[in-house]
């Protein structure tokens, strides 16, 4: 444990640091969540942010949703139970009204309340996935709508499909991996490895009542057979990269998962997009990653946590094989003060935080700092995915900036392959979660200062100076 005066200097702000604007079943203990302190929420910011491209549109979404506010909505995220007339009659209301929330014309970003009587939103024929209000918004926006076209032809078919997950009609193929761990170091192969048993899946998804009854309520055509296996095996890869990244990350930095009373991995700054609808088994995939493993512990922590989720009190050996997933609503932090150092919580082996995003927002940089400084002076080994190239390089130069120890960056091998488009901004370039990822540990200070105690008598101790300091 590191001395009290080290502990206290996590909740001070950094001035200085300018944020840049740009296998067995898994275990899940049903214990009630514990509410901790609050603070920015990415879900909040993300949903308010829509109104700065497109004014109204947030509104329009509650309506469709048959919402009364954005805190009922943020309840039904949270695994709550609205107070309002949220549902849907039949599901062929359900797939309209989520396909209204897309109408507003790309262009001019006019939304249907806000056009002439002689004026219709109408979506472009090739990807049926952008509106225009009429000829001259599509051809002034044709530019730069060409550029991603095609891929948002795979949004709008991934939107649909994706139902198919939560109602459990498509069920991920998992089972023990039949190839040595160090063979498969992407999708290509794990792909290869899961061929015969990932066909016999996707054909019985593609014939099933479930597919036929999907596209009958979706009020549009059903595309070609290859089109949807396609964006089956793009889901497939969503479901999967987060349990996939974190095995990335233990192997990566050689983190030791054959250790007695098994391994911990904390999942910082969760969201609902981590635990809402998570069911046992999504983590499966990580423990047949390391066959012989003598139990995995992943404990998501977040004010975001859907309360669904359950709270993980123990620090108790886990049976070797099993994968134990639990959440814990709350910031990390404070986490780690009220229950990591009083020992109710296991120490992590690895920390990870999918999609931080503090380099986009001073408030969320605010709140993420003390976790920064916590992971960096108890030199935590942690990995962190961003979404694209920019917020790579944002994100590298932040941690930079607090004297992180980067240990290795780049693609990440197990990144999903469903686009992601930009609510509101549809001609953005589409992004793919945890595209690239930062691995650090400590400080570069740290370390200097390591070496400059093994120097050899009479070594000049310049030459271990990191950059920062001799370029300060």
């Amino acid at each position: 444990m590191a001395p009290r005066s080290r502990r206290r200097r996590h909740k001070k702000p950094l001035s200085s640091v300018a944020p840049v604007v740009v296998t067995p079943p898994t275990v899940v203990t049903p214990v009630p969540l514990t509410l901790s302190k609050p603070g920015p929420s990415i879900d909040t910011l993300g949903f308010f942010s829509l109104e700065n491209n497109v004014p109204g549109l947030s509104q329009l979404i509650l309506q469709k949703l048959n919402m009364k506010s954005y805190e009922e909505y943020k309840l039904v995220l949270d695994g709550g139970t609205p107070v309002s007339g949220f549902g849907f009659r039949c599901p062929q209301e359900m797939f309209q009204k989520m396909e209204d929330t897309f109408r507003f014309c790309a262009y001019c970003r006019a939304l249907p309340s806000g056009l002439s009587d002689s004026k219709v939103l109408r979506h472009c024929k090739r990807c049926r996935n952008v509106y225009y209000c009429g000829p001259e918004c599509q051809r002034s926006d044709w530019p730069a709508h060409r550029r991603v076209c095609q891929e948002l032809r795979l949004v709008a078919v991934d939107r649909l499909m994706e139902w198919l997950l939560v109602t459990g009609d498509f069920v991920l193929p998992s089972g023990p991996w039949s190839w040595l761990t160090e063979v498969v170091q992407g999708w290509d192969t794990w792909f290869s490895m899961q061929r015969l048993q990932l066909d016999s899946t996707l054909d019985a998804v593609l014939n099933s009542q479930a597919m036929t009854t999907l596209w009958a309520s979706a009020g549009r055509p059903r595309p070609d057979p290859h089109v949807l296996q396609g964006s089956l095996k793009r889901l497939l890869t969503d479901a999967l990269s987060r349990p996939l990244t974190l095995g990335f990350g233990l192997r990566a930095l050689g983190i030791n998962v054959g250790k007695v009373g098994g391994s911990t991995v904390h999942v910082v700054g969760a969201s609902h997009a981590e635990t809402f609808l998570t069911r046992p088994g999504d983590y499966d995939e990580l423990g047949y990653m390391f066959p012989g493993h003598l139990g995995l512990r992943v404990i998501l922590v977040g004010i975001d946590v859907a309360a669904g989720f359950s709270q993980s009190t123990s620090a108790s050996l886990l049976e070797p094989g099993t994968v134990q997933l639990s959440g814990h609503r709350g910031l990390y932090h404070d986490f780690w003060e009220e229950q990591v150092e009083t020992g109710q919580i296991a120490h992590p082996d690895l920390v990870v935080a999918f999609h931080p995003g503090f380099h986009a927002s001073s408030d969320l940089m605010e709140s993420w700092l003390p976790t920064l400084l916590l992971l960096r002076d108890y030199e935590i080994p942690t990995m962190i995915t961003v979404y694209s190239n920019q917020e790579l390089t944002a994100s590298l130069q932040i941690l930079v900036d607090l004297d992180m120890h980067i240990t290795a960056y780049g693609a990440n091998p197990f990144a999903s392959l469903k686009p992601e488009q930009v609510y509101s901004n549809p001609n953005k370039q589409p992004v793919y979660c945890s595209a690239y990822y930062i691995m650090f540990l400590g400080s570069s200070c740290q370390l200097d200062k390591r070496q400059l105690e093994e120097k050899v008598d009479g070594e000049d101790p310049r030459k271990y100076q990191s950059t920062s300091q001799r370029t300060d």
